[in-house]
């Protein structure tokens, strides 16, 4: 990819991680990675004790791919060709360092109404009450950019106060000339939002692009050693 964030307008200059901090943030995510809980109701929720990052995105946008890929092995989330699968906020512990969230995705689904709408309800007031998240992940489907939903979702975390950033999945799926749009016109419309980090992250699970330079970015948010 010839392009980078840094060369698009509308999108920010991506960090530089030197390989001392790449290395120390891949040993933290390749390390034990316990499940704590998964909450499917408020009460349900264990109490806050390290700090967060939760991962955010429409159903099927690859989240359980990304959140394995992260942690190098296929035990953390399960992979499923249905989309709605994840139906609850499952918290995973990086030794006690960091905490990772993942939530049930949004938009479609093969449930009910009532359903959808005990989620949502749930992921408002995760996001809206938790002391120690650090910063929530928008994944955005790279061949399709953002959606209205995706939009609804930065509307309530800027006024929720909740840092977020878009992270870019199945980026293997463009040329670099598409990639590079892409990263740019996301980069374009985050620039109206308060709560919006600007560095918009190309990742593929499947080719592992960008996965050592997210590491980085979330291993920044830790718990020090």
């Amino acid at each position: 990819m010839s392009d980078t964030p840094a060369e698009l307008p509308g999108a920010a200059s991506p960090p530089v991680y030197s390989a001392g901090e790449i290395e120390a943030a891949r040993k933290l995510f390749v390390g034990p990675c316990e499940f704590v809980a998964g909450a499917a109701t408020l009460d349900a929720i264990p109490a806050p004790h390290m700090p967060e990052i939760a991962l955010a995105g429409r159903s099927n946008v690859g989240k359980s791919s990304l959140l394995n890929a992260l942690v190098g092995h296929g035990r953390m989330a399960r992979v499923s060709r249905h989309p709605g699968r994840t139906q609850q906020l499952n918290f995973f512990a990086l030794g006690k360092r960091l905490s990772l969230v993942d939530m049930p995705g949004y938009g479609y689904a093969a449930v009910s109404k009532a359903t959808k709408a005990v989620w949502s309800d749930l992921m408002l007031r995760y996001l809206k009450g938790r002391p120690t998240l650090r910063r929530a992940l928008v994944l955005v489907d790279a061949r399709h950019g953002l959606k209205d939903l995706d939009r609804a979702l930065f509307d309530i975390l800027d006024s929720s106060a909740v840092v977020y950033q878009v992270v870019l999945t199945k980026c293997d799926a463009l040329g670099a000339a598409g990639l590079a749009q892409r990263i740019a016109g996301v980069g374009s419309e985050l620039e109206g939002h308060l709560g919006a980090h600007p560095v918009v992250l190309p990742t593929s699970s499947e080719k592992n692009t960008g996965i050592d330079i997210l590491r980085a970015e979330l291993a920044a948010l830790a718990t020090p050693c």
